[in-house]
């Protein structure tokens, strides 16, 4: 590997003007695509066939005017006042101006649907006293009829007594003459007249009953529709969209299309019209969805690291030239993989972190990487090496470890891919594509440029002061034959190796790994109470509008309104209109029974009686620990329901979706863990040629990586030194901030152990004995690998002010996880293990060393080399870093 690419070094100093114009080819066609093709980023973290997903593509098969996305607007007066009626009216009419933007389906008016809320209150009410009197004059109408039935029965039985008693007359006088029978007549006919008008009480008293029956069953209806509606009422005493106080309100949007589809022209078309409400005295403030415009990928926080960096490597270099060539090296880096990135973002769906962390690792690894073979190369030929063969030799040894470090992380970003989560293996192939695109760089435009600058990567003074340090060098060592001359340098090499941090290390290594896996393990202990959500409006800068509409809701309204659930229905065939809504309701009491839920509304039913949307309104926030437990709650209720009332009920919306999310990408950490750990080891093992070099770099790495995860749940989650950090509102931990963690500070922890690493190899492989190739490796690579962190970390650190908020705690858990491993696990605990462990650091079994490839990390096969007489720099002109 290293003669090839020392042959690739070659190439490019040699075809030095070759190279540039390819790459500004590439340049071109990648720029071009992307002003040609770039779409829109999102923050759709949905993962396809978890429930959330399914219940969604329900809803917009079955019930489309159900789906789509919906924006909240939080109205108070400015002076901080109740309301005016004048007000009120402004704003409704602004709401109702909303239905003229593209995209926007319709509102909810707060004040009107407040006026019908109450009217319908006050329907019930008079309802309720209706049908009491109803119910009080059907007593009595009752009381009356039954007077009246018993009035008939006895006119009845008295009627069958006389005519039974005019019967046994009858019977008694039969055959008597009709004189005799005259009064029996008479009274028969006296009897006929009783019996009719008996019968006219009872046909009257029958027509009544009739009257009364129809007025009991009109009751009855007017009560089961009074009971309808106060159950419904009932239902929806918890969702309020105007304050009790009349000095909140909350307007909300529904868009035809998901919040991720809406263009940022439209969500400024819906503030412009809304801003007007100044005039008014009214304040309007937007959620979250509404706000979030991701279109922008660079921000003022990200140039300041940047130019921190910058700093860097002038104080480090001395000359603009060497300064600036690895930071030209990482924009173009960035610029075409950033630039691919966002060409894809019109055919692929892509998150707004994507491009994010893809321009974070550009940055970081182009500038270190091209730093690595630039330092080389001005060692090199302040040692009197040739230029071109400088360059060649610097892309053949630093290119080498180059190579293997970015290979590394490229492993780690691309392992991503393999979770099953599409966002996820997005963001990872777009970092991994980019990082991969700054180590081509590094190998073939860094020598190319380093070709046309020539000796002015070092500067006038660094010329001078080295001509001083080689004059005294060699003066030191006139009249020393070659071999002695060698020795000398050596000795010399050797003594300053002792010095330092690393000759510290060494000569206390017992001491030195203790105290520092101590530090660690107490850093790492907030790691163990992590808790885990995806960003919601209190998450926000505290002066923007959608932290003010996210505090103002809560404060107003409860803070579960800050994160309704969604629960969609799947109700039984056959039910009409009444049936469907009892079984609504019915379903609505069941989801109430559920711990921490504040209110269950019926909201919508489809067409077909056959799919209903209920609207859960939790007690506290999205992202707190209750409503997830909520979450989890009525998915067990589902069972009850089903068994209960042949309700099939799943769960939607943001909340939900959420809590998916985070679950998925928690199960996705331990297989993603053994991938990424796994691939690297076999790397590593391969570049090192050693089984415990490789182990002890995977210890060191998780060291690093639960400490990281300790400082962001104290910072971001506990809230420690919030106010350096802009941290006002604590709240759970980036969902996929570990997984994304994991992947990169391994990459970047492995690019540090290359370094470190290879120079004590290179050191062994050289003859030195393994405890003193610990000192001496150490000696050439730390301040290369010091200002490459340094920069790391300056670059990262720039996001921790990100514009985009969910960048934030990623930006400082890169930052915090890269000085943590490079100054406390690779420049000590790393030293201070191998030097204790001694030559069995570079143990392996010889069958395995037999089918083993050769890569020749440390670039031996270059020493072979005889192209010019003095090819090859002394060890101790090697240790400077000249300026």
């Amino acid at each position: 590997m290293a003669l090839w690419l020392y042959k690739l070094g070659r190439f490019s100093a040699r075809r030095a003007w070759l190279v540039i114009v390819s790459w500004i080819v590439v340049i071109g066609v990648v720029g071009g695509a992307a002003a040609l093709f770039m779409g829109t980023t999102s923050n759709n973290f949905q993962i396809p066939g978890t429930e959330t997903q399914q219940m969604a593509d329900k809803l917009q098969a079955e019930l489309p005017e159900a789906s789509g996305g919906t924006g909240s607007v939080v109205f108070t007066s400015s002076n901080g006042e109740a309301f005016t009626t004048a007000q009120e009216k402004d704003i409704s009419a602004a709401l109702e101006t909303l239905t003229t933007i593209p995209t926007v389906k319709g509102t909810i008016d707060p004040f009107v649907t407040t006026a019908a809320q109450k009217d319908g209150a006050t329907q019930l009410a008079e309802g309720a006293k209706a049908l009491a009197a109803g119910e009080a004059e059907a007593a009595a109408g009752k009381a009356t009829l039954d007077a009246s039935a018993k009035e008939l029965a006895a006119a009845k039985a008295q009627l069958d007594a006389g005519q039974a008693q005019l019967d046994a007359q009858k019977a008694q006088l039969a055959g008597a003459p009709e004189a005799a029978l005259a009064p029996l007549a008479a009274a028969q006919a006296q009897l006929d007249a009783q019996k009719a008008q008996w019968q006219a009480g009872q046909d009257k008293f029958d027509a009544g009953k009739a009257k009364f029956d129809a007025g009991q069953a009109t009751l009855a209806a007017k009560k089961a529709e009074l009971a309808t509606g106060q159950r419904t009422a009932d239902a929806t005493a918890g969702l309020l969209f105007v304050s009790e106080n009349n000095k909140a309100a909350i307007g909300q949007i529904q868009f035809s299309e998901s919040m991720n589809a809406v263009t940022p022209a439209n969500r400024q078309l819906v503030q412009d019209k809304l801003n007007t409400l100044d005039s008014s005295g009214v304040t309007v403030s937007y959620s979250k969805e509404i706000l979030e415009d991701v279109s922008e990928v660079f921000g003022v926080a990200e140039v300041i690291g940047v130019a921190v960096a910058v700093v860097v490597l002038l104080i480090m270099l001395g000359t603009f030239w060497a300064a600036g060539l690895p930071l030209v090296m990482a924009l173009v880096g960035v610029g075409v993989g950033v630039g691919g990135t966002m060409a894809l973002t019109s055919v692929i769906d892509m998150s707004s972190i994507s491009p994010m962390l893809a321009l974070m690792l550009g940055l970081a690894v182009g500038i270190d990487y091209s730093l690595f073979i630039v330092n080389r190369h001005r060692q090199q030929i302040s040692a009197g090496m040739d230029m071109r063969e400088s360059i060649a030799r610097a892309t053949g040894t630093s290119g080498n470890a180059v190579t293997f470090a970015g290979l590394t992380v490229v492993i780690a970003l691309a392992a991503l891919a393999v979770t099953g989560l599409p966002f996820l293996a997005v963001l990872g192939l777009s970092a991994a594509a980019t990082v991969a695109v700054s180590v081509l760089i590094a190998l073939t435009l860094t020598p190319a440029l380093l070709s046309l600058i020539g000796k002015k990567i070092i500067s006038k003074k660094g010329w001078a002061k080295n001509g001083v340090a080689t004059a005294k060098h060699n003066a030191t060592l006139e009249g020393l034959t070659d071999s002695e001359k060698a020795s000398a340098d050596e000795t010399a090499d050797i003594a300053r190796s002792a010095k330092g941090w690393g000759g510290l290390v060494t000569k206390h290594p017992v001491i030195a790994l203790a105290v520092s896996v101590i530090a660690l393990v107490i850093i790492a202990i907030p790691a163990t109470g992590l808790r885990l959500a995806l960003p919601d409006g209190g998450s926000e800068p505290v002066d923007s509008s959608a932290f003010q509409a996210y505090s103002i809701t809560g404060k107003n309204f409860g803070e579960g309104m800050n994160g309704p659930i969604i629960v969609v229905g799947s109700l039984p065939a056959g039910l009409d209109k009444a049936g469907a809504t009892e079984l609504n309701l019915d379903v609505a009491d069941k989801l109430r029974e559920v711990k921490n839920v504040k209110a269950a509304i019926p909201v919508t039913l489809s067409e077909n009686m056959r799919t209903a949307v209920f609207q859960v309104i939790p007690t506290e926030g999205p992202a707190s620990e209750s409503t997830v437990q909520v979450i989890h709650d009525l998915r067990a209720e589902g069972a009850t329901i089903q068994s209960d009332l042949d309700v099939t009920i799943g769960l939607t919306g943001q909340t939900a979706a959420n809590v998916d999310v985070s679950e998925k990408l928690e199960a996705a950490l331990p297989p993603y863990l053994a991938i990424v750990v796994g691939l690297s080891l076999i790397l590593l093992i391969l570049v090192f040629r050693s089984i415990l070099v490789p182990l002890l770099a995977t210890a060191g790495f998780l060291l690093s990586l639960v400490a990281a995860f300790g400082g962001v749940v104290a910072v971001y989650q506990w809230g420690w030194l919030s106010s350096i950090f802009g941290v006002e509102n604590p709240a759970a931990v980036l969902s996929f901030l570990p997984i994304i963690l994991i992947g990169v500070l391994f990459g970047l922890a492995m690019d540090y152990q290359v370094f470190i690493a290879s120079g004590m190899r290179e050191a062994y492989a050289h003859g030195q004995d393994a405890k003193q190739a610990v000192r001496t490796g150490f000696k050439h690579a730390a301040p290369v690998v010091t200002a490459a962190a340094i920069i790391m970390i300056s670059v990262f650190s720039g996001f921790i002010f990100s514009h985009l908020t969910m960048v934030r705690p990623l930006g400082f858990a890169l930052a915090f996880g890269v000085l943590v491993d490079a100054f406390v696990v690779r420049m000590t605990i790393v030293p201070a293990a191998m030097h204790l462990m001694g030559k069995s650091a570079w143990w392996l079994p010889k069958w395995l060393d037999k089918i083993l490839p050769d890569v020749d990390v440390e670039g031996a096969k270059l020493v072979t080399l005889t192209e010019t007489p003095d090819a090859a720099p002394t060890r101790s002109d090697d240790a400077e870093l000249v300026r």
